[in-house]
């Protein structure tokens, strides 16, 4: 029986030593998610314990370690990639906000 590919992420998080809130922030989703998941992996593996399903991961070569020192580089890259051309996106808040006040502004003209 496999892990899906959140449950995955959930236990990847664990094994590189983060806490549940740390790995719901980086997952976008809420903490108490994450102790869902990570409680479904645990009843899949059959064991437990957080440590005892990080162990148990390993030991049926669903993570290695060689994928936790892969991902822990894809992290430290991004942390330290400071490229001026990159941007994140994030939510145009207030363009969405300027647009909605030229529309009104607008509207105000033609009814004037």
């Amino acid at each position: 029986m496999g892990l899906a590919p959140r449950e995955l992420e959930c236990v990847m998080g664990l094994a590189s030593g983060l806490t549940h809130k740390q790995i719901a922030r980086d997952m976008a989703i809420a903490p108490m998610t994450v102790t869902k998941r990570i409680s479904s992996a645990m009843f899949k593996l059959g064991v437990q314990r957080a440590p005892q399903l990080v162990a148990e991961a390993m030991k049926r070569q669903i993570i290695s370690p060689l994928c936790m020192m892969l991902a822990a580089l894809v992290v430290a890259h991004a942390a330290l990639d400071e490229d001026p051309m990159r941007r994140d996106r994030r939510v145009p808040e207030r363009r969405t906000a300027q647009v909605r006040m030229m529309r009104r502004a607008e509207a105000l003209e033609i009814y004037a």
